[in-house]
């Protein structure tokens, strides 16, 4: 019996994603990415378009701003002073950095300017406010297993979060 994309299931995708005629990601056959239905693993737009797709299925959908990465915020822009950072020259504009909120939190900003007094900090989604494109085909519908379910994403995910833990390490080893 062909399963059908509903909470619960794990969907394998392969997809393009263009924003503004660009394409930004693209995932493909060999390399597919998992998910787990209706535990936000993924933009709300495109989940609920692939409600009751099935394995085989291909389609395009638009996911307008306010169903992927919300509306770009102006408020989420800051001037931080450049003398509350260490190494200023190592900055470039357009680097991601992760920053302490006042709650001892880590947010992410990308840097969108820096001068001698400032360097302005770009707190919203890098796609806020962006119009996302997907082509999309679902190479297999399955159930989830029980540990997936109360992890809230499927398992291949913990083996990607070990490779990149794996490499942050080797970037720290290679650094002294």
């Amino acid at each position: 019996m062909t399963q059908s994309l509903t909470n619960d299931k794990v969907g394998v995708l392969a997809y393009k994603l263009t924003v503004d005629g660009e394409v930004v990601e693209s995932v493909d056959r060999d390399t597919p990415i998992e998910y787990l239905h209706g535990a936000q693993n993924i933009v709300a737009g495109l989940e609920n378009a692939l409600v009751g797709k099935v394995t085989g299925d291909k389609f395009s959908v638009v996911v307008p701003a306010a169903d992927a990465y919300g509306d770009y915020d102006e408020e989420d822009v800051e001037d931080v002073p450049a003398e509350e950072f260490d190494d200023l020259e190592e900055l470039t504009i357009g680097m991601e950095i992760e920053v302490m909120d006042e709650e001892g939190e880590f947010i992410e900003a990308v840097i969108v300017n820096i001068t001698d007094e400032f360097v302005r900090l770009d707190y919203n989604a890098p796609l806020a406010g962006k119009v996302l494109h997907y082509e999309v085909e679902v190479l297999e519908v399955r159930d989830a297993t029980e540990e997936e379910l109360e992890m809230g994403f499927p398992e291949s995910l913990i083996d990607e979060m070990y490779e990149d833990f794996d490499e942050e390490d080797d970037d720290h080893d290679r650094d002294d």
